[in-house]
């Protein structure tokens, strides 16, 4: 899609789709003007609809015109209220109306904040993205035609064009994750992550080491190993480096969770609607892969970035492990499996252990880890857990900046007595109260005191049956564009 800014009105702009914002105390200028142009009786037919201009109205009119086919009105709600997010949402929902439509869709907003260069840039995502379909594993995909221009009309400051640059690498890189999370188990499988990685590693610069099961067991990741024990799937330990072409200043880790199925192990899952799902629970290492697709082609000065994927899957046969059993991690902690289905964590705790290897300034993990986090925020929010408050302040306001929602949680030591084990070091599950902050007091254990550590529970958030705003139904792509504002923060940090 080609996107660009423009100093049409609407009154003035010629093409297929024009979308307007219309605040709900709106003075109705906006509306006798498209009276006046396309000589409707508009005010009448949008009291029929009716159409307020509250937020989630909607209303679309087709056109027998040759300088505009379709018509579209998006409510904003108060006018004083329009923030950045309303922006986004205003956008989603313009773009679905005008989904069935080629040729280009113009997009007219309160472009009104100290910060225009950003509100542009959320609502081109909020366009691009929610006219994403995957079309993949159909026999005979019957695409719809879709607008291939987007033009944001509005009175824009000089010099900020090159900020929409950034638009189509992160698109692209939340198009990726989708992609690996909707795929099905079968066709993303541990080797086909790698795989993804070695197209990633060609097609953009970057470097790739892949640990097979072998050199997994010679560092000792007896942790990560046993998970894959009863999966015909050999394990891969995936590796992806980004290098400035500069000095670097910082050196970053994302650690995404990879399990490409989930059957719980022996703890095995029950009922339909806990198992046949569970092809998302590689959704933390969809986003970093998307993530570092971005990095690549955005290219941050004086920053390195390392992602991080222990891919397997948890399986069950004659060899899978048992409940009750002992492994020992690469940094020689012992843990007395008390849950099978408590494998992410098991995965992670040697990838953790190996970023802290590599001596970074930053760590942060994202995973599918917990149904208690899903119950504490529900879809549409992650958890955040870190001790290092710098650091969560930075996330946060990444993914304030990217609209997806993050809420730090608790990382409170006293329930760390909760994965006290009478044989080993540790149990990798705690009691049911609280279970989102004992995972992450579990992850924490195999992180190297001193480096600043975050871990982002995305449980909730890496799926969406119904589609919400720029998310269509299916995998979101969550995370993806908060790690890279995050590590763009981070870069401009280091030229600081």
């Amino acid at each position: 899609m080609k996107i660009s800014l423009s100093p049409a009105t609407p009154e003035a702009w010629s093409g297929s789709v024009l979308a307007l914002g219309i605040p709900k105390d709106d003075p109705q200028d906006l509306v006798a003007a498209m009276e006046r142009r396309f000589d409707l009786q508009l005010s009448a037919w949008l009291k029929q609809k009716p159409f307020t201009g509250k937020s989630g109205d909607l209303a679309s009119l087709q056109l027998l015109r040759s300088d505009c086919t379709a018509l579209v009105l998006v409510g904003l709600g108060d006018a004083a209220e329009v923030d950045r997010n309303s922006l986004r949402k205003a956008a989603a929902a313009a773009a679905r109306a005008a989904n069935g439509q080629s040729g280009s869709l113009a997009l007219h907003l309160p472009w009104g904040s100290e910060d225009p260069a950003g509100d542009a840039i959320a609502a081109a995502e909020a366009v691009r993205l929610s006219l994403y379909s995957d079309l993949r594993f159909r026999s005979k995909p019957e695409p719809k035609p879709c607008p291939d221009q987007l033009e944001l009309l509005g009175q824009w400051p000089a010099g900020i064009d090159g900020a929409l640059a950034a638009i189509q690498p992160v698109c692209a890189g939340v198009e990726l994750a989708r992609e690996l999370v909707a795929a099905p188990p079968n066709s993303v499988t541990p080797s086909e992550l790698a795989n993804t990685a070695e197209a990633l590693a060609k097609d953009h610069g970057l470097e790739l080491k892949v640990l097979e099961r072998s050199d997994c067991e010679a560092k000792g990741m007896g942790s990560f190993l046993s998970v894959c024990q009863g999966s015909d799937m050999d394990p891969k330990f995936i590796h992806l480096t980004y290098r400035p072409s500069d000095a670097v200043h910082k050196r970053l880790v994302l650690v995404g969770k990879g399990l490409t199925f989930d059957s719980g192990g022996y703890n095995l899952k029950v009922g339909a609607a806990q198992i046949d799902m569970m092809k998302f629970d590689m959704g933390g290492s969809a986003a970093v892969f998307g993530a570092m697709r971005a990095i690549a082609e955005l290219q941050p000065a004086g920053v390195e970035v390392h992602m991080l994927v222990a891919s397997c899957e948890n399986m069950i046969n004659g060899s899978a492990v048992h409940p009750g059993d002992i492994v020992t991690a690469s940094n020689g902690t012992t843990i007395e499996i008390n849950n099978t289905d408590a494998e992410g964590r098991l995965t992670l705790a040697d990838a953790l252990v190996y970023a802290s290897e590599l001596k970074p300034d930053a760590i942060v993990d994202l995973a599918t880890l917990t149904g208690a986090c899903v119950v504490a925020l529900g879809d549409e929010i992650a958890g955040l857990w870190s001790g290092d408050d710098g650091l969560s302040e930075a996330l946060e306001s990444a993914a304030s900046n990217a609209g997806e929602g993050l809420w730090r949680m608790p990382l409170h030591s006293s329930y760390r007595k909760g994965l006290k084990s009478l044989l080993a070091d540790m149990k990798n599950t705690g009691p049911r109260p609280g279970g989102s902050i004992t995972a992450a007091l579990f992850l924490k254990e195999f992180v190297e005191a001193g480096i600043p550590w975050a871990h982002i529970d995305i449980a909730g958030t890496v799926w969406t049956d119904k589609g919400r705003d720029l998310n269509p139904s299916g995998a979101t792509g969550y995370g993806v564009r908060t790690l890279v504002n995050w590590v763009l923060s981070q870069a401009s940090t280091a030229a600081a």
